[in-house]
């Protein structure tokens, strides 16, 4: 049997959206096929009936909802666990401490490495450091070094989107590392069935419109716009119900300044799939995204969505076709589609088909079998054929 010893920064199923898309494949795991070892930061004592290491972590300091686990305190240890479990391959989540450790460890072993693209580090530059705006360029440089070097490094890079293949292709990853694999959507949760307008109306005590946005509240998810829309549409009296999932850093300042919205804060899985399927416009504003699970949601959930045409998100929607993207700091842009949709019912209706029609496409099975297969064939790669090998 083959044994894949897999690191993660975070296990915790719902944390975000890259521990959701985790999890797809976690639980979908036959342990006939292939043993796994689980090496991780935060998360339980133990994971399940599996063999696991938790990682000592740190809180990360700019965005305290994330931490960072810390090999070296644990570094003798860790690799004795990862040599008695002898892994044929290593999954690797991200270019953390804990990812560039178990990169070494690969590659001293000859052993083959698959990663998946779940964040978008470098989008997120100019937000962390947008009171220090003299290290961005800086930084950026950093970030793209690490990420060539890392990824450059690994076996197979899944990557969810065309438009972020090209991005990071221009950033120096070669295209041969990279395989297009796109994320999943449960099309029992997420679901046009799921409308329920009295449920709204319980929340917003009012019968307008109503827009949603669902996102981690960040600021590196292009918050500043998501209020500067609603300050917009507020002078022009346009007379809709802004409603706001989701938690984070930038949730206090955004509630100051939106005021008349509606923040439910983070809602479980059940819970959200009611607000997606009873709003009636999906609006989404950050280019951070390397995918852009919500979209997808939403369109699952008979939303048509306004977006900002960046990041992977951006690739998801054909504008006019089977949504709208919108210059991503616009305000008026995004408040012009907004209302067309609301105004024009054959429009709202012919765009929301193409969503549900584009969603069905999306199988977690067929994905996570695609995923398993690869793996099977990383674990015969022979050694000359590995990355660091070849390069």
């Amino acid at each position: 049997m083959k044994r894949v010893a897999f690191f993660a920064e975070i296990l915790i199923e719902d944390f975000d959206g890259a521990s959701r898309t985790m999890f797809q494949l976690i639980n979908r795991l036959d342990s006939s096929s292939m043993e796994y070892f689980f090496i991780y930061g935060k998360g339980p004592e133990t994971f399940r009936h599996y063999l696991s290491y938790r990682v000592p972590s740190i809180n990360i300091p700019i965005n305290t909802d994330y931490s960072l686990a810390i090999p070296f305190v644990v570094k003798r240890d860790l690799e004795q666990a990862l040599d008695n479990f002898a892994p044929d391959a290593i999954h690797i989540s991200t270019p953390s401490p804990l990812g560039y450790y178990a990169l070494k460890y690969a590659k001293r072993k000859n052993i083959p490495v698959l990663s998946i693209y779940h964040t978008h580090f470098i989008s997120y530059i100019p937000y962390y450091l947008r009171r220090a705006p003299l290290f961005i360029k800086v930084a950026e440089r950093w970030i793209q070094h690490t990420m060539r070097k890392f990824y450059n490094a690994c076996d197979q890079l899944y990557v969810p989107s065309m438009p972020m293949i090209s991005e990071l292709e221009r950033l120096g990853i070669a295209r041969e590392q990279m395989t297009l694999w796109q994320r999943g959507i449960d099309l029992e949760l997420f679901s046009i069935s799921k409308r329920d307008i009295n449920y709204i109306q319980q929340i917003t005590k009012n019968k307008k419109p109503n827009i949603l946005f669902a996102s981690r509240l960040v600021w590196e998810k292009n918050i500043q716009t998501l209020i500067d829309i609603y300050t917009y549409m507020e002078s022009q009296n346009m007379d809709y119900n802004f409603i706001v999932v989701g938690d984070g850093n930038a949730k206090k300042e955004a509630m100051a300044q939106m005021p008349n919205a509606f923040f439910l804060g983070k809602l479980n899985h059940e819970e959200l799939s009611k607000v997606y399927a009873s709003s009636d416009v999906f609006l989404f504003t950050s280019v951070s995204e390397t995918y852009g699970n919500v979209v997808v949601e939403a369109m699952a959930s008979g939303l048509p969505c306004v977006i900002a045409n960046g990041g992977g998100s951006g690739g998801l929607v054909k504008h006019g076709q089977n949504g709208f993207k919108c210059t991503p700091n616009s305000p008026k842009e995004y408040a012009y589609f907004i209302q067309r949709l609301i105004d024009q019912p054959a429009i709202y209706g012919d765009l929301q088909l193409a969503g549900l029609s584009y969603v069905k496409k999306l199988d977690w099975e067929n994905l996570a079998q695609r995923y398993f297969s690869d793996m099977q064939s990383l674990t015969n790669l022979p050694t000359a054929q590995l990355a660091w090998a070849t390069n």
